[in-house]
């Protein structure tokens, strides 16, 4: 007989629950390496159809199956089940609305991302081929360009709770990517817009952001990165 563990999962619809539960599922440990993801797609597929959550790629990498998990933020398609101590309790990302059950509403999320504008600007007459970058200066945007939008940082962010309009950990990091880019002209115009009690210095390095990072970045790196180019461009 397969061996089974307790998912906790949080379950909400706004068309007919006046409030959230937690349901119940035992799912079946069928082969090694299990991962959240695949007992939850044992749910759905085996249990209740009803259950809404996002999954796309499986591979951690499209950033659409973050969760709150055991109480930390991560990805269902790389959390394995074996490393996590039952019952596994499953709940949406923290602080976003939810849609329905682990469904979470990005809008805010991501107009925070665009609002930092994050693509190259440059107002030199293009090159007759692609703009050069040094080997470098290209490890410069190591740790930086491999965000994958999940909003797992952002949303384990205290900060990010208490503020609405705090742009998040999620976003500097990538207005940090391109500020520090030598291909980019449009340092000034992405500082004027972190440079506010709602972009950097809103963070007072609580440091969970690192912790939920499933792609091991470090946002608080970044943003201090940030304070001290506003602070070198002041004085």
């Amino acid at each position: 007989m397969a061996e089974k563990v307790t998912f906790k999962v949080f379950r909400f619809n706004p068309e007919k629950d006046k409030k959230p539960y937690y349901q119940d599922f035992e799912v079946e440990i069928r082969k090694p390496g299990m991962m959240v993801l695949d007992g939850l797609n044992q749910i759905r597929w085996e249990m209740d159809g009803t259950l809404a959550f996002r999954r796309s790629c499986r591979e951690g990498v499209c950033g659409s199956d973050g969760l709150n998990i055991n109480g930390v933020n991560m990805l269902g398609c790389i959390t394995h089940i074996s490393d996590l101590k039952p019952p596994i309790v499953i709940q949406p990302l923290p602080s976003l609305p939810v849609i329905k059950d682990l469904v979470v509403d990005l809008t805010d999320f991501m107009n925070k991302f665009f609002l930092v504008k994050p693509y190259l600007i440059n107002y030199s007459p293009p090159p007759d081929k692609e703009r050069l970058q040094s080997p470098e200066d290209r490890k410069k945007l190591d740790g930086l360009y491999e965000c994958i939008l999940c909003a797992c940082c952002s949303t384990s962010c205290p900060s990010y709770w208490a503020d609405p309009e705090y742009l998040g950990p999620s976003a500097l990091l990538n207005a940090a990517r391109f500020i520090l880019d030598t291909r980019d002209e449009g340092a000034d115009e992405r500082l004027e817009v972190v440079n506010d009690r709602h972009g950097v210095w809103r963070c007072h390095t609580i440091l969970n952001c690192i912790e939920a990072c499933p792609k091991l970045l470090n946002p608080t790196e970044a943003i201090g990165e940030l304070k001290k180019l506003l602070i070198r461009k002041k004085f």
